[in-house]
């Protein structure tokens, strides 16, 4: 099950469950696996960013890769393959492929600046991996500080047939999913999917504006669903009132630097992670940090009961 151009709905940024004492907890990984496949999701992304995948070992990341496709061999799964060499990227897309995946997710790194350094990485990344091999084009500015203006990506789209998906995280980019939706309509690129992450934060105006979905680690991944549902079939408002009673709490989880230690505790509360952990290093929320989130769950269940969880 490779993936395409057509894909779209929401392929959840899944984090890497750990026990307390920083073991990867694969009881937690089926039970997450099995939620998001449960509440209509149509893909799931793992090792990527909120995956803690730097924080990984390969034989770990191939791990939790296999694990996961076994679990939902109806769902396409993409793994992050981002490393700081080649050699890493291709040894960890080769054993993801071979296991099943449906296709792997490339940032950039910090050291690009110009257009042409740009278009030359990934030139190269698909080189090394195999023209054969799927891949999401992750663009995160905000993150990453590689800058990709919409005639970027449509240089890396027309010169890479295997590049299939855009990774959307710009901030602001409403305009640059406008201008590359424009050029495919003026036939200047094909048609490639894009799915937005940011954590959802924009995601009313995202699919209004031509996005196919969601990729992002939000902590209710099922609202996303209803949301690109909502969307997809015209009911704006019910879409917009939904997305609006999630937004204090996305606002909240979009703190640089705190984002997975809230969605981590959040999925805990939902029963589908046994610990909030995270691998070290990392910062532990507050008790002040957790009531805030409590507070903002007991305000969110006024208007959807998937947030009253005790």
């Amino acid at each position: 099950m490779l993936l395409t151009a057509s894909a779209h709905g929401v392929y959840p940024i899944a984090p890497t469950p750990f026990t307390d004492d920083g073991a990867i907890d694969t009881a937690s990984i089926d039970r997450l696996t099995d939620f998001y496949a449960g509440c209509g999701c149509t893909g799931i992304t793992i090792l990527g960013q909120l995956g803690e995948a730097p924080k990984l070992d390969h034989a770990e990341a191939v791990s939790i890769a296999t694990q996961v496709i076994r679990r939902v061999p109806r769902l396409p799964v993409i793994v992050g393959a981002s490393a700081p060499g080649f050699a890493a990227m291709r040894a960890l897309t080769r054993e993801v492929m071979d296991a099943g995946a449906a296709g792997v997710m490339i940032a950039p790194p910090n050291t690009l600046r110009t257009d042409d350094q740009i278009v030359g990485y990934y030139r190269q990344a698909a080189e090394a991996i195999g023209a054969d091999v799927p891949f999401v084009l992750q663009d995160y500015p905000l993150t990453f500080s590689v800058q990709m203006t919409p005639a970027v990506i449509r240089r890396i789209v027309t010169d890479l047939p295997s590049c299939v998906m855009l990774k959307h995280e710009d901030w602001p980019g409403l305009e640059k999913i406008s201008t590359l939706r424009a050029f495919e309509r003026d036939g200047s690129m094909r048609h490639i999917a894009i799915l937005c992450g940011n954590g959802g934060l924009f995601l009313d105006y995202e699919m209004e504006r031509g996005a196919d979905g969601a990729n992002t680690g939000y902590c209710f991944p099922d609202m996303l669903v209803d949301v690109v549902r909502l969307s997809a079939a015209g009911q704006r408002e019910q879409a917009h009132d939904l997305f609006d009673a999630h937004l204090p709490l996305l606002r909240y989880e979009q703190q640089p630097g705190a984002g997975l230690a809230v969605r981590k505790y959040v999925l805990m509360k939902r029963g589908l992670l046994t610990s909030a952990t995270q691998r070290k290093p990392a910062a532990p929320m507050s008790a002040t940090a957790r009531a805030e989130v409590d507070h903002l769950l007991a305000r969110l269940a006024r208007h959807d009961a998937r947030a009253r969880l005790g």
